[in-house]
């Protein structure tokens, strides 16, 4: 089946009681990482549990591998392996128990290639999964969800937690997973010096809105953050700022056209930014001013 995106989701909507995923939509297009970023209880979980079919949406589409992933739920989930910031397997078991346990789950269980995982993170075959460290569970769900020809990944705060040289080792291995064209990556975190790195496109999210959806290079590239005395920030126009940090010295404004900005602004200093600035000033867009 030729596909574009490998995920497709169009006017998604989910109501609870004090919450909404009000109306979102979004692409993962096939052979790339997506970076889904937004605070804890922005809805980044309560999608992927609307895609994995885990909970029902209200309204909106989600097409996976261009099929519907409620008509289609048992193939898709076939060619998907999801991982949680929590092991979700017995914590009896150990892993050479569980490749028999998968071998009967999934046809193309490769047995070998799990083998060569645990080798890879130093993973031991005999020891129980309550033993395991939360850096071990976390290599040992990869090595799980990497060893059955899953064509997409859904990560939901995999990293979270995990140190610096465990996060590093990780993310090297999912650019080696996308160097296979048909694959493809969704990788919702916080974390957002690991999405600077890896990451080819970012949907941001904020109380349950989307907020922005487009190429990384791009979205850290368009925006800019203008430094200025006081004085100075009163003549920026409102209508440029997603929100200004303001100091005891003057003003940090966020502006999503820097190029835009320093034609319009010469006077002023535009500095570039990163993901982690430009989350931080739209979650507080609401507020137009903080310090």
């Amino acid at each position: 089946m030729d596909f574009q995106n490998t995920v497709e989701i169009k006017n998604l909507t989910k109501k609870y009681d004090g919450f909404t995923l009000d109306n979102i939509s979004f692409n993962v297009p096939k052979g790339s990482i997506m970076g889904f970023i937004g605070q804890n209880g922005a809805g980044k979980t309560t999608t992927i549990k609307l895609m994995l079919n885990l909970l029902r949406k209200d309204s909106g589409t989600i097409k996976i591998f261009g099929m519907d992933n409620e008509e289609n739920e048992m193939e898709i989930k076939y060619r998907i392996s999801a991982v949680f910031d929590e092991l979700p397997f017995h914590e009896m078991i150990n892993a050479n128990q569980l490749s028999l346990i998968l071998s009967d789950v999934f046809d193309e269980w490769d047995k070998r290639t799990f083998n060569d995982y645990l080798d890879r993170f130093s993973l031991p075959r005999k020891k129980r999964f309550g033993e395991f460290s939360k850096g071990m569970k976390m290599k040992l769900q990869i090595a799980a969800a990497l060893s059955h020809g899953a064509r997409l990944l859904v990560m939901d705060e995999a990293t979270t937690g995990l140190d610096p040289v465990v996060r590093n080792e990780i993310l090297d291995i999912f650019l080696e997973y996308l160097q296979d064209e048909n694959n493809s990556i969704l990788l919702s975190s916080h974390i957002t010096t690991d999405l600077e790195r890896i990451a080819d496109t970012v949907t941001f999210i904020d109380k349950g809105k989307i907020l922005l959806s487009q190429g990384k290079d791009e979205t850290v590239e368009n925006h800019g953050l203008i430094k200025c005395r006081k004085n100075e920030y009163k003549d920026i126009d409102k209508s440029d700022i997603i929100s200004a940090r303001l100091t005891d010295f003057g003003a940090e404004v966020m502006v999503s056209d820097r190029k835009k900005a320093a034609e319009k602004y010469s006077g002023l200093t535009i500095d570039h930014t990163t993901l982690e600035e430009i989350m931080l000033f739209y979650v507080r867009r609401e507020k137009g001013e903080w310090k």
